[in-house]
């Protein structure tokens, strides 16, 4: 996923692909600084989720912001925030459906979709809760 407002400078390579979740009721401002010729700027509003790019050495602060003004709130390394992607874009229709051991009830839900005249498997993995 490249950064389409910012994009990193070329001399940097080895990027991880990272979420960020605002889990306060206030505005957050997501910076990272400590990367030189880059600048990364975000707003993240409550509940939001932030996906972006940038180089495993990356801290991201998150400034929380009040009446007029931010405070630092947390430092976060990039590496800490780094998801996995998938091998490939396309979805697996071969894979086996794993089973939920608490509610014996299939994670992964099968959905049917109209290919030209055939109907084929769609996969799809469902959500679960956690108390």
């Amino acid at each position: 996923m490249a950064q389409i407002l910012d994009p990193l400078p070329p001399e940097q390579s080895g990027t991880i692909l990272c979420c960020y979740v605002n889990a306060t009721s206030k505005i957050q401002v997501a910076r990272i600084s400590n990367i030189p010729n880059w600048y990364f700027e975000r707003v993240v509003f409550p509940g939001q989720r932030l996906v972006f790019e940038a180089p495993q050495e990356a801290q991201m602060e998150i400034h929380t912001g009040m009446m007029a003004s931010a405070i630092l709130s947390d430092k976060i390394p990039c590496d800490r925030l780094a998801i996995n992607e998938p091998r490939a874009y396309g979805l697996d229709t071969n894979s086996d459906v794993a089973i939920d051991s608490i509610n014996k009830k299939p994670i992964v839900s099968t959905i049917n979709t109209k290919t030209g005249d055939t109907t084929k498997p769609l996969t799809i993995a469902g959500l679960a809760s956690v108390d």
